[in-house]
């Protein structure tokens, strides 16, 4: 029992460094996230994109990576620009770049993992928009894409009706009131989904053995830095599956995706689990609502096989470079996490500019609405995260109360 309890506070005291460590990381992105969504319309980056395929398909990886945002978020992004005429590579080149190519994730990713993370991260965003691009050129499934732009004709159209250039939108108080209101929305977005995450993450730290990361992973280990390649295909190919099982976003997977990488899981494997975001199965519904299942099936068999090829090319480019990330760089769980450091101020200068967007988003300005288009999410799975979240927040509060007032 008493070591039960022991393992609980140090699950929850490493959740709650985790929360810490990233807070200041988050905020900033979607401050940066919510000013570009703004300012930036969907409406412009259509006309911009096109119908022409390689034009289209820069473009949307572009615009994909200015207008970074949630899955979701992006998924409607997405069926919107698709429907208003933009060609299928071009929309999935913006779908790829909205949820790899991301300012917040890439933040995260080197506070927890380092700057080799981050390279892949961005290079694998890129690879996953070129080998998507090459498929879709080999198969040409004209007749998915026809019926897909059929099938979302039936909608009724929402035109943005802005027209204002983004230089005005910056000098408008109004559309600052907007970007406060988009970064709460960003906020209620991923609140679930990171408070699982985090949690989950502390968990694991605390109670799993590495004998089970050696089991999932096979001939993974702490210490372990060779892999043949089978062994990094098997770990890529299971990365998406530990992904599915925490039914979370990749923001949320960061901390976990670090201690996958400390336990010896290999490179590749952990670049696929971050990648894992868009072939879960509630994308796979929401593109099944948007575009019906044939179509919805094979977007999922396309991203998987991209996520495949641009992790084992990452691994080997990585390796041939000879800058593979070392295991032992990752100490997320003997860090000090509450000093007073950078990590300290900076957080107390985001959670001020946090408090400003409040005010000026949902209290001085309550007349000004603004609400991205999102993808329709499950009731049933959301309300199972709420819930779950509100648990996680007592387990938190229960096991730092155990570490230290009880032991």
């Amino acid at each position: 029992m008493q070591e039960f309890l022991n393992k609980w506070g140090e699950a929850a005291y490493t959740t709650s460094g985790f929360f810490w460590m990233a807070l200041w990381a988050f905020a900033l992105g979607y401050v940066i996230s919510s000013m570009i969504q703004v300012f930036v319309t969907e409406k412009k980056m259509q006309q911009t994109m096109g119908e022409e395929e390689s034009k289209g398909l820069l473009l949307g990886t572009f615009f994909g990576f200015i207008s970074s945002s949630c899955s979701f978020a992006a998924l409607a992004s997405t069926k919107s620009l698709f429907k208003k005429g933009a060609s299928f590579v071009s929309s999935i080149a913006f779908l790829l770049a909205s949820t790899n190519l991301v300012i917040e994730l890439g933040i995260i990713i080197s506070i927890f993992l380092g700057w080799q993370f981050v390279v892949g991260e961005y290079v694998g965003g890129i690879l996953l928009i070129l080998i998507s691009w090459l498929l879709i050129r080999i198969i040409n499934p004209k007749k998915l894409i026809e019926n897909a732009r059929k099938k979302l004709d039936d909608e009724d159209d929402d035109e943005e009706n802005s027209d204002k250039s983004w230089k005005k939108k910056m000098k408008s108080e109004t559309s600052w009131a907007k970007v406060a209101q988009q970064y709460g929305m960003e906020w209620k977005m991923v609140w679930k989904d990171v408070t699982v995450g985090f949690t989950i993450a502390g968990i694991v730290a605390a109670f799993v053995p590495d004998s089970f990361f050696e089991t999932l992973f096979i001939n993974s280990g702490q210490g372990k830095t060779e892999f043949g390649f089978f062994t990094i295909l098997e770990h890529i190919i299971v990365g998406p599956v530990a992904a599915f099982i925490t039914f979370i976003g990749s923001m949320g997977n960061i901390p976990l995706a670090a201690l996958l990488f400390g336990k010896g899981v290999s490179f590749a494997g952990v670049m696929a689990f971050i990648f894992s975001d868009l072939v879960v199965f509630p994308i796979l519904r929401i593109n099944a609502k948007y575009y019906g299942w044939k179509m919805s099936f094979f977007i999922l068999f396309l991203l998987f096989a991209s996520l495949i090829g641009a992790s084992l090319t990452l691994h080997y480019c990585f390796d041939l470079f000879n800058i593979l990330p070392d295991p032992s760089q990752v100490k997320i769980q003997d860090a000090e996490y509450f000093a007073i450091d950078y990590t300290f101020w900076l957080n107390m200068a985001f959670l001020a500019i946090s408090g400003f967007l409040i005010y000026l988003g949902f209290f001085k300005r309550d007349d000004v609405m603004f609400m991205k288009e999102m993808a329709p999410k499950s009731k049933v799975l959301e309300n199972t995260l709420k819930y779950l979240a509100f648990a996680c927040y007592l387990w938190i509060v229960g096991g730092l109360i155990i570490k230290f007032f009880v032991n």
